[in-house]
């Protein structure tokens, strides 16, 4: 007599230390690093700006990596869903205020309030509705993610040391990048409140099921 097959077996889930996690985890080791480059002597010391650009766009370019490769090697985590969108804060939250304090316009401070308030508060609100179900960046995060990383990428350079009209095509183009930018956040974070209470609700009824 033939012995019993089990059914279908499941995949042990990855391990919250895989290469993905790390990235992500650099990425927020490297905060600080950047803001020292961006704010040595008051953002005054150009070479410096320069290098805070690098460290900038590097920093931002492991955010697109760690999620090629969590979802490419099955190595997305709910930690990595969580940590992810906080390293994204921590960097675009130094750059917002450090520009802020090197710019010190009362309309950048303005966006840089609002759009921290926002992000932050999604964040804080991710960790509350972590006990319902995990929700992971949306197409319009990422878009919003892209274009505030275009924007305070060019802030961060000295765009002083270029010639007039170079400095001030660029400028306009972190301008416009910074407005797209702070139009989609607005948007996705109220889309994210109602996908909150969406899942919250929808784990509630499945209790009472």
């Amino acid at each position: 007599m033939p012995e019993p097959t089990s059914g279908p077996t499941q995949s042990a889930p990855p391990s919250n230390l895989n290469i993905a996690n790390a990235l992500t985890v650099l990425r927020i080791v490297g905060v600080p690093f950047y803001g020292w480059l961006l704010l040595s002597d008051g953002g005054s010391d150009t070479e410096l700006r320069v290098w805070s650009f690098v460290a900038f766009s590097l920093l931002m370019i492991t955010d697109r990596i760690d999620g090629d490769l969590a979802r490419s090697r099955g190595l997305v985590t709910d930690f990595g869903k969580l940590a992810d969108p906080i390293a994204d804060k921590a960097l675009t939250g130094m750059a917002f205020i450090g520009l802020g304090i090197i710019f010190d316009h009362w309309l950048f401070w303005v966006v840089a309030i609002l759009t921290l308030v926002r992000e932050w508060g999604i964040t804080v609100m991710r960790l509350f509705i972590a006990k319902y179900g995990v929700m992971p960046a949306s197409q319009g995060g990422r878009i919003k993610t892209t274009m505030q990383a275009g924007a305070l990428g060019l802030y961060s350079l000295p765009l002083e040391i270029w010639d007039t009209t170079a400095s001030d095509i660029t400028t306009w183009v972190a301008h416009v990048f910074l407005a797209v930018a702070f139009v989609i956040t607005m948007v996705t974070g109220v889309q994210y409140v109602i996908d909150a209470r969406k899942l919250r609700a929808d784990w509630l009824a499945a209790q009472d099921a």
